[in-house]
């Protein structure tokens, strides 16, 4: 069962990375917290990685439409989108909300598929 949305891009990591946050925009996220595990692996454990970056994304409208529904829908914010770097291209993966316990939420999943369609979209958008 795929748990996120996934794509390998025509282009490069660094154009991937330098065009994730304007492809959020028009779906309303924003990148709240970027994480360079290559860094960090490099720091903590002094292991060479890929180039690998975790990016939080936020939707502020659909995050609070979220927890007024369930206050423990925390657990799955921000949103995470991940580009990794594969030879000459770029990976990019969404979090596939659809397929989380937000899915089997009544109050949850109706939110959970406008996340899927909206990150759907950012996902292609960088294609």
């Amino acid at each position: 069962m795929a748990t996120a949305l996934k794509k390998t891009l025509a282009i490069g990591y660094d154009a991937a990375i330098e065009r994730l946050p304007e492809a959020l925009k028009p779906e309303g996220f924003g990148v709240l917290t970027q994480v360079d595990v290559r860094d960090t692996l490099q720091h903590k454990l002094g292991v060479e990685f890929r180039r690998y970056t975790i990016f939080g994304a936020c939707n502020p409208t659909l995050a609070h439409r979220a927890l007024s529904a369930e206050l423990d829908a925390g657990v799955m914010l921000p949103c995470n989108v991940v580009i990794y770097e594969e030879g000459d291209h770029a990976v990019v993966l969404a979090i596939d909300p659809m397929q989380t316990v937000a899915a089997h939420s009544p109050a949850l999943a109706p939110i959970a598929a406008e996340v899927r369609d909206r990150l759907a979209r950012v996902v292609d958008r960088l294609g």
